[in-house]
Order: C-alpha cells, then sequence, then structure tokens
C-alpha cells in the first residue's frame, strides 16, 4: 500500500482526509499541536486530528515546528510516497521533497488568482461569480508551483464567505482524491502558472474590516459578505460596534454614511443608493435577525454611522 501522509488543521480539511482514508488508507496525519481554545481556553486538537482519531489513524504527528529535525527524521521513516497538505503551514523544502511521488497542496481558489490566506474572502469582496479550488505541486514560493486540478463552481448574487467554504469543502475532497489518484498512476500534467493573471489573497484582520460606507452599495455588500461570518465587517452605531453578517439593496433611499430603523430592518445609505442590514450582532449579544433586534430597541431612529 502506498503510504500517503496527509497535513492539515481545519474544518475545511476534515472532508480529503476522510476521502482520501477511504480510497487509498492514510498512513499518517500532521496537524498542530493541541492549543488551548475558546473562552475557557481548554486545550483542544485540530478539528484535522479530530478526524484522523475518528478514523482509527494511529499516527498521528504534531510538530511545534516543521523544521525540527526530529520531525523530519519521523516523517522519513514513514517512506512517504505522497504528500497532501490542506489548510496547513508552509512546508520547508526538505520536508515535501521526501514525496517519493510528489508534494501537493489544494487550495481554495483558481490560481493563480487569490494566492494567499483568504483567499474565499477576497473571491466575494470582489464579486466574482465563478470560484474552484487548485492541487497544484508544492514548491519553495506559497501557492506557485505547477497546476495539477482544477475544479469549479458558481457563485450566486449574495453567496456569504461561509457559505462558500462549505461549497468548496466537498470539492477540495473530490480533487484531493482524483490528485493522489493521478499521482499513483503517473497520469498528472503540470500546468505553469500564469504570472499575468496572479492577484493575491491576503489575510483579513479586523482593523481592515470597517466598512467605508463612501463606497457603491454593490461594493459595501460584497465587502459584508465577503467577511460573513470571520472576521465580519463591522461600523460604529450608537456609539458601539456593529458586526454585519448580511445585507441586500434596498428599494428605499438613505442618505450615505447614515442609518434609518424601519419596520423590517436597519437601512443604510452607501455612495448610490441603500442597503437593508438583515443579520446583525451588538456587543454582548448574539448574532440575530436585525427584524428581532428591533423587538426591544429603544435607541435613536436614525443617525449617522460614526
Amino acid at each position: 500500500m502506498s503510504s500517503i501522509i496527509f497535513m492539515g488543521t481545519p474544518e475545511f480539511a476534515v472532508p480529503a482526509l476522510q476521502a482520501l482514508h477511504t480510497g487509498f488508507g492514510v498512513r499518517a496525519v500532521v496537524t498542530i499541536p493541541d492549543k488551548a481554545r475558546g473562552r475557557g481556553l481548554n486545550v483542544q486538537p485540530s478539528e484535522v486530528k479530530r478526524a484522523a482519531l475518528d478514523l482509527g489513524i494511529d499516527t498521528i504527528l504534531q510538530p511545534a515546528s516543521l523544521k525540527d529535525p526530529a520531525f523530519a527524521e519521523t516523517l522519513a521513516a514513514l517512506e512517504p510516497d505522497i504528500l497532501c497538505v490542506i489548510a496547513f503551514r508552509i512546508l520547508p523544502r526538505t520536508i515535501y521533497t521526501m514525496a517519493r511521488l510528489g508534494a501537493f497542496n489544494v487550495h481554495a481558489s483558481l490560481l493563480p488568482r487569490y494566492r494567499g490566506a483568504a483567499p474565499i474572502n477576497h473571491a466575494i469582496i470582489n464579486g466574482d461569480r465563478e470560484s474552484g479550488v487548485t492541487s497544484f505541486l508544492l514548491n519553495d514560493v506559497v501557492d506557485t508551483g505547477n497546476i495539477l486540478l482544477q475544479e469549479r463552481c458558481d457563485v450566486p448574487d449574495g453567496m456569504t464567505a461561509g457559505e462558500l467554504y462549505a461549497r468548496l469543502m466537498p470539492l477540495a475532497a473530490d480533487c484531493a482524491v482524483q490528485t493522489v489518484r493521478m499521482l499513483l498512476d503517473g497520469t498528472t500534467a503540470p500546468i505553469l502558472q500564469l504570472e499575468s493573471l496572479a492577484s493575491p489573497a491576503p489575510k483579513v484582520f479586523r482593523e481592515t474590516s470597517r466598512i467605508d460606507w463612501t463606497k457603491q452599495r454593490h461594493d459595501v455588500r460584497n465587502f459584508i459578505h465577503g467577511l460573513s461570518p470571520v472576521p465580519c465587517a463591522w461600523t460604529h452605531w450608537n456609539g458601539e460596534v456593529l458586526k454585519i453578517y448580511h445585507a441586500a439593496p434596498a428599494d428605499e433611499t438613505c442618505p450615505m454614511g447614515t442609518f434609518r430603523m424601519t419596520p423590517y430592518g436597519l437601512l443604510a445609505g452607501c455612495a448610490d443608493g441603500a442597503l437593508l442590514l438583515s443579520e446583525i450582532q451588538t456587543p454582548g449579544k448574539k448574532r440575530m435577525q436585525t427584524t428581532d433586534m428591533l423587538r426591544g430597541y429603544r435607541g435613536p431612529v436614525e443617525g449617522t454611522f460614526a
């Protein structure tokens, strides 16, 4: 049996791990060390480790550093044929060159578009109507290796980053399975990425998630949906931070940078029209529909986003 090593961390990588183990058998899993998470700061394993345990995979490696010689020695002893990487760290050359048949990554975009940590967010922010996943051979420069396979999907108007994330997970799993099969059969036909088509997808932080109401409402809506549910777009409203998860074009008008409460939600003015903010969250409260929040609302009916 071939020695397939899977490397990943979050939920996004889990369906691929499950599919690869079912189809080929995964020899070992590499993931991050257990760490304190949540409000209680309880030490918890990654989603990939949980899945590996559920699948009965015996060898789970959790190196603090991928440059640790002990980790490299342990991995080499497994005599890897294939390394499959999904949503993990940047691998040193000494690690990814161990794979006899090849080391590949499955990235959540149609490379070379959206190289970087947040391809799904940027696809929605930019209003793309098509997305997908790409498997590519690892090299020394992040997300630039030769393409092995791509799978595509439509992006409906109004889709959020969270919804696209869920849609791409099974595509990534299928892409991983097909790529492993091609590597085992020796049928890969790697394609160079065109640098002229490349675009970055840097990680989005809270500081850069504040809404600019002077932009066109189409762009503001894409920005909101592209950051939903995390890190979540926000604005200052009534002296506090208001997180906004979902918005839709409104028939009514509202001056740019202002808000108005209506029976069916919170109206927000952009450069060329208004948006109806339908799902929000205020500090210390749960995420909720705006209409539910209105039932107990006692604040100003209209005003300016500070």
